[in-house]
């Protein structure tokens, strides 16, 4: 006796060694013998053999027709061994029922299973549905092979084009272009966007890492949505007497600070830093400031920037030199040794006398002895530099110095790249003259206004540090970093979400009014957590950049072999540029040692750079020329 069982989803046929009703022990033709419950047989037979009925069913199988069994099917369940009898007769063989059983068993799409060895045909819309989705499954497998090909012979179909960002930052795994490319970069053993690139979907290095972040953290883009005029500030009064002058690089728009000084009856002297107020127009919970809080920062990176406010809002509040401006001024009364006896802060509105440029500024202000060669404001920028020094003295913390660096990048120019745009990277120390001066009074209104804030019991951003690492708070705190009581962020309104919510709360204790928030508004802790995260995002990001540009500078300047200072664990610091490399090959130096690099390869895709040691480099390590 032979039986037809079905075992783990598959149909088998056997011979029977024992029969114990509940179950039999059968024995397949590989030789091996199973346990089957009587309730998984699905036919018994005595002839052929359970190895040639199922080669002799395989063969019957393969020209039987699907739909022409479901034509013949009926709406009702029925046995495999009926629809057998009725297409071979009533006296099908083995093999023939077998074969049934098997057609009806790898065609699910027609029949459903409704028992052992039982079936249903399925409904003509579910078979119609089914048919089409294999037809289309085929359409698209054939569609994916020929993209696949384009791509193996480096070539980039429109239809990816279409989905090139999708293929880049936001691969949907289900797509067909995204499966052609993932099946070509089998097949070549590439990266995903190493294929792309020598397809030519990656015309630009530079937009690729930009149009990254874009899809990150602008994923809706970065134009500002249509907002209603926002209301010019009204009744303030405009402060007689004060010409006020700012300090900023040449190409900032966002120009948030301004200084004025004005000499006092009984030989006193005003100093005020006038900082732009926007947030007398904007309020919480407006249009404008969902934007604000939405961007929560303008992102900076070399070339470009994003502002966190749209064009007409910096126009209107940014301080450039012309009509008076609104701003939220810190008046500091110094007395005639120059010693600070009051501060007053009012909003109002400043005229802005000019606008200098940092790149064109002298530092003679720091002579103490006026010369009649000195530029314009001069006069005026020697009592703020003496006004900063005491600040700085009286926080107690030594100046630490290092060497910022500023990119400026042209993109008119053109190099030996294939990409558009010139870098110049300038080394700019930090701790000069210039530099502590316009900080030093930065960090005095900042520490000022949050000690008004603290003092009158109102919430704020303020930023604290005890023992570790400097983190938000909404309530005040010391900051042992910068040796201070208390400290915000309050002076780049127009460009830091975290200063234009502080502004409004120092607004609203100086009309006294009742601030925009309270000590425990959950909205203002939210826009906290978000504004360190967004913040610290925006900033990795300049840096990738900065990175990148400086990548981009040494191909632009042919650059094959460079200075370099070690650093710890193997880095070097290049020194023309603000560039850290490993190398595998330093030998145990000390960290400020001189060295030089050679530049073995530069990936602008991959913003990466290979190099290695080419020796000592024949200056002085770093921090023995004083020594010297």
């Amino acid at each position: 006796m032979n039986v037809l069982f079905e075992d783990d989803g598959q149909l088998k046929a056997g011979a029977v060694l024992a029969d114990q009703q509940a179950s039999l022990q059968v024995e397949v033709s590989t030789g091996r013998r199973l346990k089957v419950k009587a309730a998984n047989v699905l036919l018994r037979f005595d002839s052929p053999g359970p190895g040639e009925a199922l080669v002799r069913a395989r063969a019957i199988a393969a020209d039987l027709d699907p739909q022409f069994l479901w034509d013949v099917s009926g709406d009702d369940d029925f046995g495999f061994e009926a629809l057998a009898r009725e297409y071979f007769g009533a006296q099908a063989s083995a093999p023939e029922q077998v074969a049934v059983a098997q057609a009806l068993h790898a065609s699910p799409m027609y029949f459903y299973k409704r028992g052992k060895g039982r079936y249903r045909r399925a409904p003509a819309a579910a078979l119609a549905a089914a048919l089409a989705s294999v037809e289309r499954r085929k359409r698209e497998a054939a569609q994916i092979a020929v993209w696949a090909a384009a791509l193996a012979r480096r070539e980039f179909p429109p239809e990816l084009a279409a989905k090139r960002a999708m293929l880049l930052y936001r691969p949907d795994k289900n797509a067909l272009e995204w499966k052609a490319l993932a099946a070509a970069c089998e097949a070549e053993r590439m990266h995903p966007v190493a294929m792309l690139a020598a397809c030519g979907a990656i015309p630009s290095t530079h937009d690729y890492h930009f149009d990254a972040f874009l899809a990150q953290a602008f994923p809706r883009g970065t134009a500002f949505p249509d907002l209603p005029p926002l209301p010019a500030p009204a009744g303030l009064p405009v402060a007689e007497g004060v010409r006020a002058f700012s300090i900023d690089d040449a190409t900032t728009v966002e120009i948030d600070d301004a200084f004025s000084v004005r000499e006092l009856p009984g030989g006193r002297t005003s100093v005020g830093i006038h900082i732009a107020a926007p947030g007398l127009a904007i309020v919480r919970g407006g249009a404008h400031d969902a934007v604000a809080r939405a961007r929560l920062s303008t992102v900076y990176m070399p070339g470009r920037k994003i502002t966190m406010l749209p064009d007409d809002v910096v126009a209107a509040f940014s301080l450039a030199a012309g009509e008076p401006r609104p701003v939220l001024s810190l008046y500091v009364e110094l007395d005639a040794d120059g010693a600070p006896v009051a501060h007053t802060t009012v909003a109002e509105r400043v005229r802005i006398a000019a606008n200098l440029a940092l790149g064109e500024m002298d530092e003679a202000f720091a002579n103490p002895l006026p010369s009649p060669g000195d530029p314009p404001w001069t006069a005026e920028m020697r009592v703020l530099w003496r006004l900063a020094q005491r600040f700085a003295a009286d926080r107690g913390k030594a100046d630490i110095a290092r060497v910022d660096f500023s990119f400026d990048v042209d993109w008119s120019a053109t190099t030996t790249l294939s990409e558009s745009g010139r870098v110049r990277i300038v080394p700019r120390p930090r701790g000069s003259p210039l530099d502590k001066l316009v900080s030093e009074l930065m960090i005095h209104v900042n520490a000022t206004w949050g000690q008004l804030l603290a003092k009158a019991g109102a919430a704020g951003l303020y930023r604290v540090q005890s023992g570790g690492k400097v983190k938000m708070s909404t309530r005040p705190g010391e900051h042992q970093g910068l040796g201070l009581s208390h400290y915000l962020w309050s002076s780049s309104p127009l460009r830091r979400y975290a200063d234009l919510v502080n502004q409004r709360q120092v607004l609203a204790v100086v009309a006294g009014e009742r601030p925009a928030h309270g000590a425990n508004d959950a909205e203002l802790v939210a826009a906290m957590t978000d504004f360190e995260a967004t913040y610290s995002h925006y900033a990795e990001f300049q840096e990738r950049m900065e990175h990148y540009w400086c990548l981009r500078w040494l191909l632009q300047e042919g650059v094959t072999e460079a200075a370099g200072t070690v650093d710890r664990d193997g880095v070097v610091r290049l020194d023309a540029v603000p560039l850290r490399v490993r190398l595998a090959d330093l030998p145990p130096l000390a960290q400020g040692t001189a060295v030089r690099v050679q530049v073995l390869r530069v990936d602008l895709l991959e913003a990466t750079l290979e190099a290695r040691y080419a020796g000592p480099a024949d200056r002085a390590p770093a921090g023995t020329e004083a020594a010297a």
